[in-house]
Protein backbone atom coordinates (compact mmCIF):
# COMPACT_ATOMS: atom_id res chain seq x y z
CA UNK A 1 0.00 0.00 0.00
CA UNK A 2 0.61 3.24 -0.68
CA UNK A 3 -0.19 5.65 2.13
CA UNK A 4 2.74 7.46 3.64
CA UNK A 5 0.79 10.04 5.59
CA UNK A 6 1.13 10.43 9.33
CA UNK A 7 -1.69 9.33 11.62
CA UNK A 8 -3.55 12.34 12.97
CA UNK A 9 -4.14 12.63 16.71
CA UNK A 10 -7.75 13.59 16.09
CA UNK A 11 -8.43 10.31 14.30
CA UNK A 12 -6.85 8.37 17.12
CA UNK A 13 -8.95 10.20 19.67
CA UNK A 14 -12.21 9.68 17.82
CA UNK A 15 -11.82 5.97 17.28
CA UNK A 16 -9.99 5.17 20.50
CA UNK A 17 -7.59 3.25 18.20
CA UNK A 18 -9.08 -0.10 17.90
CA UNK A 19 -9.41 -2.83 20.41
CA UNK A 20 -10.80 -0.97 23.39
CA UNK A 21 -14.12 -1.43 25.17
CA UNK A 22 -16.07 -0.37 22.08
CA UNK A 23 -14.61 -3.35 20.19
CA UNK A 24 -17.14 -5.62 21.87
CA UNK A 25 -20.20 -3.60 20.84
CA UNK A 26 -22.78 -5.95 19.39
CA UNK A 27 -23.62 -3.95 16.26
CA UNK A 28 -20.37 -2.14 15.50
CA UNK A 29 -18.36 -2.24 12.29
CA UNK A 30 -14.77 -3.23 13.06
CA UNK A 31 -12.56 -1.80 10.31
CA UNK A 32 -8.92 -2.77 9.74
CA UNK A 33 -7.23 -0.22 7.49
CA UNK A 34 -3.93 1.35 6.57
CA UNK A 35 -3.14 4.20 8.95
CA UNK A 36 -4.76 7.48 7.99
CA UNK A 37 -6.20 6.02 4.80
CA UNK A 38 -9.75 7.34 4.99
CA UNK A 39 -11.27 10.79 5.26
CA UNK A 40 -11.83 11.34 9.01
CA UNK A 41 -15.43 12.44 8.52
CA UNK A 42 -16.48 9.37 6.49
CA UNK A 43 -16.70 6.82 9.34
CA UNK A 44 -17.99 9.48 11.69
CA UNK A 45 -20.81 10.36 9.28
CA UNK A 46 -21.62 6.66 8.80
CA UNK A 47 -22.09 6.30 12.53
CA UNK A 48 -24.32 9.39 12.67
CA UNK A 49 -26.44 8.21 9.75
CA UNK A 50 -26.87 4.57 10.75
CA UNK A 51 -26.34 4.56 14.50
CA UNK A 52 -23.75 1.81 14.01
CA UNK A 53 -20.52 2.52 15.91
CA UNK A 54 -17.26 2.40 13.94
CA UNK A 55 -14.16 0.86 15.50
CA UNK A 56 -10.82 1.29 13.73
CA UNK A 57 -7.62 -0.67 14.01
CA UNK A 58 -4.67 0.15 11.73
CA UNK A 59 -1.65 -1.49 10.15
CA UNK A 60 1.41 -0.19 8.34
CA UNK A 61 2.40 -3.16 6.19
CA UNK A 62 0.54 -5.66 4.03
CA UNK A 63 2.54 -8.47 5.61
CA UNK A 64 1.27 -7.61 9.10
CA UNK A 65 -2.31 -7.40 7.84
CA UNK A 66 -2.13 -10.66 5.90
CA UNK A 67 -0.56 -12.64 8.72
CA UNK A 68 -3.23 -11.48 11.16
CA UNK A 69 -6.07 -12.44 8.82
CA UNK A 70 -4.56 -15.84 8.05
CA UNK A 71 -4.66 -16.79 11.74
CA UNK A 72 -8.42 -16.15 11.82
CA UNK A 73 -10.76 -14.89 14.53
CA UNK A 74 -9.33 -11.39 14.19
CA UNK A 75 -12.59 -9.73 15.24
CA UNK A 76 -12.57 -7.50 12.15
CA UNK A 77 -15.49 -7.14 9.79
CA UNK A 78 -14.17 -5.04 6.91
CA UNK A 79 -10.52 -4.94 5.90
CA UNK A 80 -8.76 -2.76 3.33
CA UNK A 81 -6.64 -5.16 1.27
CA UNK A 82 -4.18 -4.46 -1.55
CA UNK A 83 -5.40 -6.35 -4.59
CA UNK A 84 -2.12 -8.27 -4.98
CA UNK A 85 -2.77 -10.01 -1.64
CA UNK A 86 -6.25 -11.16 -2.66
CA UNK A 87 -5.24 -14.49 -4.27
CA UNK A 88 -3.60 -15.74 -1.07
CA UNK A 89 -6.53 -14.66 1.08
CA UNK A 90 -9.08 -16.17 -1.31
CA UNK A 91 -7.17 -19.44 -1.51
CA UNK A 92 -6.98 -19.60 2.29
CA UNK A 93 -10.77 -19.17 2.58
CA UNK A 94 -10.42 -16.02 4.68
CA UNK A 95 -12.83 -13.85 2.68
CA UNK A 96 -16.61 -13.97 2.37
CA UNK A 97 -18.06 -13.79 -1.12
CA UNK A 98 -19.98 -10.54 -1.47
CA UNK A 99 -23.73 -10.70 -2.03
CA UNK A 100 -24.46 -8.26 -4.86
CA UNK A 101 -28.07 -7.90 -3.73
CA UNK A 102 -26.80 -6.12 -0.61
CA UNK A 103 -24.62 -3.68 -2.57
CA UNK A 104 -27.05 -1.30 -4.22
CA UNK A 105 -24.26 1.17 -4.98
CA UNK A 106 -22.08 -1.30 -6.89
CA UNK A 107 -23.27 0.15 -10.20
CA UNK A 108 -21.20 3.24 -9.42
CA UNK A 109 -17.92 1.33 -9.81
CA UNK A 110 -15.54 1.97 -12.71
CA UNK A 111 -15.43 -1.05 -15.07
CA UNK A 112 -11.78 -0.31 -15.92
CA UNK A 113 -10.70 -0.49 -12.28
CA UNK A 114 -12.86 -3.57 -11.70
CA UNK A 115 -10.99 -5.21 -14.59
CA UNK A 116 -7.64 -4.46 -12.93
CA UNK A 117 -8.85 -5.99 -9.65
CA UNK A 118 -10.17 -9.02 -11.55
CA UNK A 119 -6.57 -10.03 -12.29
CA UNK A 120 -6.38 -11.02 -8.62
CA UNK A 121 -10.09 -11.56 -7.88
CA UNK A 122 -11.60 -13.34 -10.90
CA UNK A 123 -15.18 -12.30 -11.39
CA UNK A 124 -14.83 -9.57 -8.74
CA UNK A 125 -16.46 -11.90 -6.23
CA UNK A 126 -14.68 -10.90 -3.03
CA UNK A 127 -13.40 -7.34 -3.25
CA UNK A 128 -14.73 -3.85 -3.92
CA UNK A 129 -12.30 -1.22 -5.29
CA UNK A 130 -11.64 1.56 -2.77
CA UNK A 131 -8.73 3.86 -3.65
CA UNK A 132 -6.04 3.23 -6.23
CA UNK A 133 -2.91 4.81 -7.55
CA UNK A 134 0.19 4.50 -9.64
CA UNK A 135 3.93 4.47 -9.10
CA UNK A 136 5.66 7.17 -11.11
CA UNK A 137 8.06 10.09 -11.04
CA UNK A 138 7.70 12.96 -8.61
CA UNK A 139 9.95 15.94 -9.21
CA UNK A 140 10.78 19.55 -8.45
CA UNK A 141 10.09 21.31 -11.75
CA UNK A 142 12.67 24.07 -11.36
CA UNK A 143 15.44 21.92 -9.91
CA UNK A 144 15.14 19.26 -12.62
CA UNK A 145 15.10 21.93 -15.33
CA UNK A 146 18.22 23.49 -13.81
CA UNK A 147 20.27 20.30 -14.18
CA UNK A 148 18.69 18.68 -17.25
CA UNK A 149 17.05 21.56 -19.09
CA UNK A 150 13.42 22.23 -19.85
CA UNK A 151 13.24 19.21 -22.19
CA UNK A 152 14.10 16.72 -19.45
CA UNK A 153 12.26 13.40 -20.05
CA UNK A 154 10.09 13.68 -16.93
CA UNK A 155 7.43 11.50 -18.54
CA UNK A 156 9.82 8.62 -19.16
CA UNK A 157 11.70 6.09 -17.07
CA UNK A 158 14.74 7.28 -19.04
CA UNK A 159 14.90 10.07 -16.47
CA UNK A 160 15.81 7.51 -13.81
CA UNK A 161 17.24 4.50 -15.64
CA UNK A 162 19.60 6.30 -18.03
CA UNK A 163 22.87 6.88 -16.22
CA UNK A 164 23.58 10.21 -17.92
CA UNK A 165 20.29 11.61 -16.56
CA UNK A 166 20.30 10.29 -13.00
CA UNK A 167 23.99 11.22 -12.61
CA UNK A 168 23.05 14.86 -13.13
CA UNK A 169 19.95 14.58 -10.96
CA UNK A 170 22.07 13.22 -8.12
CA UNK A 171 23.43 16.75 -7.72
CA UNK A 172 20.06 17.75 -6.23
CA UNK A 173 19.04 14.37 -4.77
CA UNK A 174 17.15 11.30 -6.01
CA UNK A 175 15.05 9.03 -3.79
CA UNK A 176 13.31 5.75 -4.46
CA UNK A 177 10.62 3.76 -2.69
CA UNK A 178 11.95 1.03 -0.43
CA UNK A 179 9.66 -1.43 -2.15
CA UNK A 180 10.96 -4.33 -4.26
CA UNK A 181 7.41 -5.19 -5.26
CA UNK A 182 7.15 -1.80 -6.96
CA UNK A 183 10.62 -1.02 -8.27
CA UNK A 184 11.74 -4.38 -9.65
CA UNK A 185 8.61 -4.95 -11.78
CA UNK A 186 9.05 -1.43 -13.18
CA UNK A 187 12.69 -2.18 -14.03
CA UNK A 188 11.66 -5.45 -15.70
CA UNK A 189 8.96 -3.67 -17.71
CA UNK A 190 11.42 -0.96 -18.76
CA UNK A 191 13.72 -3.69 -20.11
CA UNK A 192 10.86 -5.18 -22.12
CA UNK A 193 10.49 -8.14 -19.77
CA UNK A 194 7.34 -9.37 -17.96
CA UNK A 195 6.91 -7.41 -14.71
CA UNK A 196 5.73 -10.63 -13.04
CA UNK A 197 8.46 -12.78 -14.57
CA UNK A 198 9.44 -16.10 -13.02
CA UNK A 199 12.69 -16.31 -15.00
CA UNK A 200 15.81 -15.86 -12.80
CA UNK A 201 17.71 -14.50 -15.84
CA UNK A 202 15.23 -11.64 -16.08
CA UNK A 203 15.89 -10.70 -12.46
CA UNK A 204 19.63 -10.73 -13.13
CA UNK A 205 19.05 -8.17 -15.91
CA UNK A 206 16.90 -5.98 -13.64
CA UNK A 207 19.56 -6.21 -10.95
CA UNK A 208 22.24 -5.07 -13.40
CA UNK A 209 20.14 -2.08 -14.44
CA UNK A 210 19.44 -1.03 -10.86
CA UNK A 211 23.04 -1.52 -9.71
CA UNK A 212 24.20 0.70 -12.55
CA UNK A 213 22.16 3.63 -11.21
CA UNK A 214 22.56 2.75 -7.53
CA UNK A 215 25.50 5.17 -6.91
CA UNK A 216 23.24 8.09 -7.81
CA UNK A 217 20.32 7.23 -5.50
CA UNK A 218 20.40 9.29 -2.30
CA UNK A 219 18.24 6.92 -0.28
CA UNK A 220 15.45 4.34 -0.32
CA UNK A 221 12.44 5.19 1.83
CA UNK A 222 8.65 5.13 1.51
CA UNK A 223 7.73 8.22 3.53
CA UNK A 224 10.73 10.54 4.04
CA UNK A 225 10.56 11.69 0.41
CA UNK A 226 7.36 13.65 1.05
CA UNK A 227 9.03 16.20 3.31
CA UNK A 228 12.30 16.21 1.38
CA UNK A 229 10.64 16.84 -1.98
CA UNK A 230 8.47 19.60 -0.53
CA UNK A 231 11.48 21.27 1.13
CA UNK A 232 13.89 20.94 -1.78
CA UNK A 233 16.19 18.35 -0.20
CA UNK A 234 15.67 16.08 -3.21
CA UNK A 235 14.59 16.92 -6.74
CA UNK A 236 13.26 13.58 -8.02
CA UNK A 237 11.71 10.44 -6.58
CA UNK A 238 10.17 7.19 -7.79
CA UNK A 239 7.08 7.16 -5.61
CA UNK A 240 3.36 6.71 -5.26
CA UNK A 241 1.06 9.32 -6.76
CA UNK A 242 -0.57 10.19 -3.44
CA UNK A 243 2.77 10.66 -1.67
CA UNK A 244 3.87 13.16 -4.31
CA UNK A 245 0.50 14.87 -3.95
CA UNK A 246 1.22 15.26 -0.22
CA UNK A 247 4.60 16.83 -1.06
CA UNK A 248 2.91 19.24 -3.45
CA UNK A 249 0.34 20.24 -0.83
CA UNK A 250 3.07 20.69 1.81
CA UNK A 251 5.08 22.94 -0.50
CA UNK A 252 2.01 25.03 -1.29
CA UNK A 253 1.19 25.41 2.40
CA UNK A 254 4.76 26.40 3.17
CA UNK A 255 4.65 28.98 0.34
CA UNK A 256 8.25 28.13 -0.45
CA UNK A 257 7.84 28.63 -4.20
CA UNK A 258 8.55 25.01 -5.08
CA UNK A 259 6.53 23.53 -7.94
CA UNK A 260 6.11 19.80 -7.37
CA UNK A 261 4.79 17.61 -10.17
CA UNK A 262 4.05 13.94 -10.80
CA UNK A 263 4.15 12.03 -14.08
CA UNK A 264 3.26 8.51 -15.14
CA UNK A 265 5.92 7.13 -17.47
CA UNK A 266 4.85 6.89 -21.08
CA UNK A 267 6.43 3.41 -21.21
CA UNK A 268 3.91 2.22 -18.64
CA UNK A 269 4.06 1.61 -14.91
CA UNK A 270 2.42 -0.24 -12.07
CA UNK A 271 -1.08 0.32 -10.81
CA UNK A 272 -2.24 -0.85 -7.42
CA UNK A 273 -5.76 -0.97 -6.06
CA UNK A 274 -6.75 -0.99 -2.42
CA UNK A 275 -9.99 -2.91 -1.97
CA UNK A 276 -12.56 -3.46 0.75
CA UNK A 277 -13.35 -7.05 1.72
CA UNK A 278 -15.61 -8.75 4.24
CA UNK A 279 -14.08 -11.50 6.35
CA UNK A 280 -15.71 -14.91 6.38
CA UNK A 281 -15.68 -14.91 10.19
CA UNK A 282 -16.78 -11.27 10.51
CA UNK A 283 -18.69 -10.85 13.79
CA UNK A 284 -20.99 -8.24 12.21
CA UNK A 285 -21.36 -9.17 8.53
CA UNK A 286 -24.59 -7.23 7.95
CA UNK A 287 -23.14 -4.01 9.38
CA UNK A 288 -19.94 -4.62 7.45
CA UNK A 289 -21.81 -4.91 4.16
CA UNK A 290 -23.71 -1.73 4.98
CA UNK A 291 -20.41 0.10 5.48
CA UNK A 292 -18.95 -1.19 2.20
CA UNK A 293 -22.11 -0.11 0.39
CA UNK A 294 -21.95 3.28 2.13
CA UNK A 295 -18.37 3.81 0.95
CA UNK A 296 -19.50 3.23 -2.65
CA UNK A 297 -21.70 6.32 -2.54
CA UNK A 298 -20.05 8.84 -4.88
CA UNK A 299 -20.13 11.80 -2.51
CA UNK A 300 -18.71 9.67 0.32
CA UNK A 301 -15.74 8.06 -1.46
CA UNK A 302 -14.85 11.42 -3.01
CA UNK A 303 -14.06 12.75 0.47
CA UNK A 304 -11.26 10.22 0.87
CA UNK A 305 -9.90 11.04 -2.59
CA UNK A 306 -9.86 14.75 -1.77
CA UNK A 307 -8.22 14.08 1.59
CA UNK A 308 -5.53 11.67 0.36
CA UNK A 309 -4.98 12.69 -3.25
CA UNK A 310 -5.58 9.14 -4.54
CA UNK A 311 -8.24 8.40 -7.18
CA UNK A 312 -11.11 6.10 -6.28
CA UNK A 313 -12.73 3.23 -8.11
CA UNK A 314 -16.09 4.97 -8.46
CA UNK A 315 -17.00 6.40 -11.86
CA UNK A 316 -19.92 8.37 -10.42
CA UNK A 317 -17.74 10.21 -7.89
CA UNK A 318 -15.98 12.51 -10.38
CA UNK A 319 -18.28 15.54 -9.87
CA UNK A 320 -17.46 15.44 -6.15
CA UNK A 321 -13.68 15.20 -6.60
CA UNK A 322 -11.65 18.40 -6.33
CA UNK A 323 -11.15 19.90 -9.77
CA UNK A 324 -7.37 19.93 -9.49
CA UNK A 325 -7.37 16.16 -8.97
CA UNK A 326 -10.03 15.06 -11.42
CA UNK A 327 -8.55 17.14 -14.26
CA UNK A 328 -5.00 15.91 -13.65
CA UNK A 329 -4.21 13.10 -16.15
CA UNK A 330 -1.43 11.82 -13.90
CA UNK A 331 -3.92 11.30 -11.07
CA UNK A 332 -6.86 10.14 -13.20
CA UNK A 333 -5.15 8.76 -16.32
CA UNK A 334 -7.01 8.63 -19.63
CA UNK A 335 -7.94 5.22 -21.02
CA UNK A 336 -4.88 5.14 -23.28
CA UNK A 337 -2.56 5.53 -20.28
CA UNK A 338 -4.60 3.18 -18.11
CA UNK A 339 -4.10 0.49 -20.73
CA UNK A 340 -0.30 0.70 -20.26
CA UNK A 341 -0.46 0.10 -16.50
CA UNK A 342 0.16 -3.36 -15.10
CA UNK A 343 -1.33 -4.51 -11.77
CA UNK A 344 0.69 -5.80 -8.84
CA UNK A 345 0.78 -9.58 -9.02
CA UNK A 346 1.67 -12.13 -6.34
CA UNK A 347 4.71 -14.26 -7.14
CA UNK A 348 5.48 -17.88 -6.29
CA UNK A 349 7.57 -18.14 -3.15
CA UNK A 350 10.68 -19.19 -5.09
CA UNK A 351 10.48 -16.11 -7.31
CA UNK A 352 9.69 -13.86 -4.36
CA UNK A 353 12.91 -15.02 -2.71
CA UNK A 354 14.86 -14.16 -5.87
CA UNK A 355 13.31 -10.70 -5.92
CA UNK A 356 14.12 -10.17 -2.25
CA UNK A 357 17.76 -11.13 -2.83
CA UNK A 358 18.00 -8.76 -5.78
CA UNK A 359 16.61 -5.92 -3.70
CA UNK A 360 19.09 -6.58 -0.88
CA UNK A 361 21.97 -6.36 -3.35
CA UNK A 362 20.61 -3.19 -4.93
CA UNK A 363 20.13 -1.42 -1.61
CA UNK A 364 23.59 -2.38 -0.42
CA UNK A 365 25.10 -1.52 -3.79
CA UNK A 366 27.00 -4.82 -4.06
Amino acid sequence: MKSSRLLHVGLLTFFGLGMGASWAQASSVNLYNWYDFIAPEAPKDFEKETGTPMVLDTFDSAEVMQSKLMVGRSGYDVVVVTSSTLPNLIKAGVLKELDGSQLSNRSNLDPGILAKVAHNDPGNRYAIPYLWGTTGIGYDVDKVAAVLGTSAPVDSWDLIFKEENIAKLSQCGVAMLDSPGEIIPIALHYLGLPPDSNNPDDYAKAQALLLKIRPYITYFDSSRFITDLANGNICAVVAWSGGVHDAKVNAERAKNGRQIAYRISREGSSIWVETMVLLKDAPHPEQGMNFINYMMRPEIIAKSTNYLGYPNGNKSAMPFVDEGLRNNPDVYPPATTLATLFPDQPLPLKTERIRTRVWSKVKSGT
